[in-house]
């Protein structure tokens, strides 16, 4: 049974990613911070081991991998931090919340790699969230957005560093997420695709052969 480290999967893309991992016989160590809400989304489901904790503090990280064993197949840093709600501009940016942005979205992805690599079986694969946003100059995404493209930076040296594994940083797209949500308080995002509609382009990395590099998982979808 392969085995894989999901961060962030009590909502959201995590979430629909785990089960669609669980409906193809993968067993999933489940990370979210709330552990009441992981606990009761991954109740009765005997193949997800839910590990709830903070994904940058070092002790989760090291809970999270022994979770899943000596032998690892997929690792997606998907827990994301978004910032201060509503998005402040950079000039405004309260420098303690920039630290924590870097913390959650770059500091403790390449942590949860660090601690797996000597685990991944041949062929593995490394899978990190990002966003358009690490490549688009938006209005008030310096924070989320400068994170993000730090993450991408990594992964394509981690990807240079080991041209065994499959290490890919994905553009999910718009999404209806509580995160989308708290980037646009008071607006209806009722017109934003479900988290589900971005699990295929995940799935045709997860399960395919394609190179490393920075994908938009949109565009990986195969049309029928």
């Amino acid at each position: 049974m392969p085995v894989a480290i999901v961060t962030g999967a009590s909502r959201g893309l995590g979430l629909a990613l785990t089960r669609a991992l669980v409906e193809r016989g993968w067993r999933v160590v489940a990370d979210a911070r709330g552990r009441s809400e992981l606990e009761r989304v991954w109740a009765g489901t005997w193949d997800v081991v839910p590990v709830a904790g903070d994904v940058a503090d070092a002790e989760h990280q090291a809970t999270l991998v022994d979770a899943a064993g000596e032998e690892i197949d997929l690792l997606v840093n998907n827990a994301s931090t978004l910032g201060p709600s509503p998005l402040p501009p950079l000039a405004e940016y309260p420098l303690d919340e920039l630290r924590r942005a870097y913390d959650v979205n770059v500091v403790g992805p390449l942590a949860l790699v660090q601690l797996a690599l000597p685990r991944l079986r041949g062929n593995g694969c490394i899978l990190n969230i990002t966003s358009d946003a690490a490549v688009e100059a938006y209005d008030g995404w310096g924070g989320y957005g400068s994170s993000k493209a730090a993450l991408e930076q990594i992964t394509a040296v981690l990807a240079a560093e080991h041209p065994e594994l499959r290490i890919y940083a994905v553009d999910p797209g718009d999404m209806r997420t509580q995160m989308q949500q708290e980037a646009f308080p008071g607006e209806d995002i009722s017109d934003r695709p479900p988290p589900e509609g971005s699990v295929p382009g995940l799935l045709e990395l997860i399960e395919g052969s394609l190179p490393s590099g920075r994908y938009r998982a949109h565009d990986l979808t195969v049309k029928a």
